[in-house]
């Protein structure tokens, strides 16, 4: 990956001799199988059996969740804050896995809208939960430095299944309470 950046480098018109290049190429690609490690995560070693019975049956919500992601038309940053609530049924996942379900999500290329439907159906899948909500409000680049460059848009996006979707006053209750 190293030879794409460097021919990407030259394309532009950049001299790779010049001190502050001399090592992009390799710092580059670095970076960029960082922010595309997703692809080669695998959900299961992620949630690693942190699935636990439990007879709570209270919504549970995480929220501020800090997620990076490179929008799949332009590969800019987008960024911003996920929200995730469920509501158990029998079991419970442990806390660091809900934040790690997003990065894996996140670290793709992707559109905000799928990356929302992605967290929220992987959630159910591995906690047979009664409901899962999903929110990410997040900045995309892609609008901010090119094209409308609309400074100060915030897209914000939801899943709503199960009980988040069928009764308005669990959907309510977790609207008002990441607010």
């Amino acid at each position: 990956m190293d030879e794409f950046f460097k021919q990407l480098l030259e394309k532009i018109g950049e001299d790779l001799t010049r001190d502050g290049l001399a090592k992009t190429p390799q710092r580059a690609a670095k970076a960029f199988q960082y922010l595309t490690k997703g692809y080669r995560d695998d959900i299961d070693a992620v949630i690693n059996g942190a699935v636990f019975e439990s007879d709570n049956d209270e919504m549970i919500i995480v929220k501020d969740i800090e997620m990076y992601s490179l929008c799949e038309h332009h590969l800019l940053p987008f960024f911003g804050k996920c929200h995730i609530g469920y509501l158990p049924n029998g079991k419970i996942i442990g806390l660091s896995k809900l934040a790690r379900i997003v990065d894996v999500f996140a670290r793709r290329l992707q559109v905000q809208e799928n990356l929302t439907k992605q967290i929220a159906e992987t959630i159910l899948k591995y906690t047979d939960a009664q409901g899962v909500a999903v929110v990410i409000e997040a900045q995309h680049l892609c609008m901010m430095m090119r094209g409308v460059e609309k400074q100060n848009s915030l897209m914000k996006t939801s899943c709503m299944l199960g009980k988040f979707r069928s009764e308005n006053s669990t959907r309510s209750e977790f609207l008002s309470l990441i607010r």
